[in-house]
C-alpha cells in the first residue's frame, strides 16, 4: 500500500501510542459490515480494535443499522453484486443480538429485494431501501414484520436519509442519476431531481436546507435545495466522492475521496473544501460519533476503520477490521 509521508507518520504514531482520547466520550460500540467475508465486525473503539465477528445469513450485507439502545444490529442483506450489475437478489435482513453476537431473527421481504441501507425513523420503525421493487420497506421491530411499503418512483434506490420529524425522505438512485424526494405520510413522491448521470450516496445538512449526492463520474458534489426540491449550484471536489456527513455542529460536510484516499472536509458556510486528509486505501463510508468529537471512515481496500480526530483534523489511528469493510454504525453501550 501506498502512503504520504504524513500518514506513515500519524500511523506509526498510532502504533506506538494510540490515540489519546478526551474524558466524556460516549460508551459504545463501533459496528462494521465486512463485505469480504460476510461478516459483521464489532469494534471496541476505546481499545481500538475489533472484539468480535457475527456470521452473516447470506452474501453479503453491504450496511448495517443499529437500534437507538445500541442493543440490536440489522443488516440488510444484499447478494453478491453491486448495484446495477447482474448476480443474486437478497431477500432478507439480519437480526444480531449485540450482546450475545447472534443472529436472532431474519425479516423476509417476501423476494428478491436487494435490500441496502436501514435507517431507524423517529416512529421506531425501519425503513429499508429495496433497489429491485423501487421502493422502501418499512419495518416493524418489535415484529420484524414489513408493515409497509413506499415507492422511490425510480430504481436502483440505494440509499436514503430521513427528516427529523419522519415525515420527508430521500433517496440516491444511482444509475438513474437522480434523486426522489418523499412524503412519508401520504407514500407519493414528490419530486424526482437529475443529479447526474450516476450518483452514489447521500446526505441530510443538519438544518435539513440542503441534500448531498457524489456525482460519480465528475469530481463534484450535487447539491438539492430541499425548500424548492430543485438542483442547486454543484461543489467542485480534488476527485470524484462517494461516502458523505455531517458534523452535528452542522458546520462541515465529511466527504470520502475513494481514488485519492482522501477525507475532504467540506466548509458549509463557503461551499468550498476547506482541507483534506490522508487515510488508507479506498475510503468509502463516514460515520460521525454522536458526541461530534470523532469521525470513522472505512476503509474497503484496506479492511480498516480510520479513526479522525475533529478537534485536531488528523487521522489518530488505523484500526483493523475485516476484508471490504463497508457500512459503518454506532451502537450506544449503558
Amino acid at each position: 500500500m501506498q502512503m504520504t509521508g504524513a500518514f506513515v507518520l500519524v500511523t506509526l504514531a498510532a502504533a506506538v501510542g494510540a490515540a489519546v482520547r478526551g474524558a466524556g466520550a460516549p460508551a459504545g460500540l463501533l459496528l462494521v459490515a465486512n463485505k469480504g467475508d460476510h461478516t459483521l465486525g464489532i469494534v471496541d473503539p476505546a481499545a481500538g480494535r475489533m472484539v468480535a465477528k457475527v456470521t452473516q445469513s447470506g452474501v453479503t450485507g453491504h450496511e448495517v443499522v443499529a437500534s437507538p439502545d445500541g442493543k440490536t444490529a440489522y443488516v440488510p442483506i444484499y447478494g453478491d453484486s453491486g448495484v446495477g450489475r447482474p448476480g443474486s437478489d437478497g431477500r432478507t435482513m439480519d437480526v444480531i443480538d449485540v450482546a450475545t453476537r447472534k443472529r436472532v431473527a431474519t425479516v423476509d421481504f417476501g423476494g428478491g429485494q436487494r435490500p441496502h441501507h436501514a435507517l431507524f425513523g423517529p416512529d421506531g420503525r425501519l425503513y429499508v431501501t429495496a433497489e429491485i421493487t423501487n421502493s422502501i420497506k418499512v419495518v416493524d421491530p418489535r415484529t420484524n414484520k414489513v408493515v409497509d411499503t413506499i415507492p422511490t418512483g425510480q430504481p436502483e434506490s440505494h440509499m436514503l436519509v430521513l427528516s427529523k420529524d419522519g415525515k420527508r425522505a430521500w433517496t440516491s438512485n444511482v444509475g438513474a442519476g437522480t434523486v426522489s424526494a418523499i412524503d412519508i405520510p401520504t407514500k407519493s413522491v414528490a419530486a424526482v431531481i437529475h443529479v447526474a448521470a450516476r450518483a452514489q450516496r447521500i446526505a441530510l445538512s443538519v438544518d435539513e436546507r440542503w441534500v448531498f449526492t457524489a456525482d460519480q463520474d465528475a469530481p463534484r458534489l450535487a447539491v438539492i435545495d430541499t425548500k424548492t426540491r430543485k438542483l442547486a449550484p454543484g461543489v467542485a471536489l480534488p476527485g470524484i466522492a462517494y461516502g458523505t456527513a455531517p458534523t452535528p455542529d452542522g458546520r462541515w460536510l465529511l466527504v470520502t475521496l475513494p481514488g485519492l484516499s482522501q477525507l475532504g472536509v467540506l466548509d458549509l458556510k463557503s461551499m468550498e473544501i476547506a482541507r483534506t486528509l490522508d487515510v488508507p486505501r479506498s475510503p468509502q463510508e463516514v460515520l460521525v460519533r454522536p458526541d461530534g468529537r470523532v469521525a470513522y471512515v472505512s476503509c474497503d481496500a484496506s479492511g480498516q476503520v480510520a479513526e479522525i480526530d475533529l478537534a485536531e483534523w488528523k487521522v489518530a489511528r488505523v484500526i483493523p477490521a475485516g476484508p471490504q469493510v463497508d457500512g459503518l454504525a454506532w451502537a450506544p453501550q449503558p
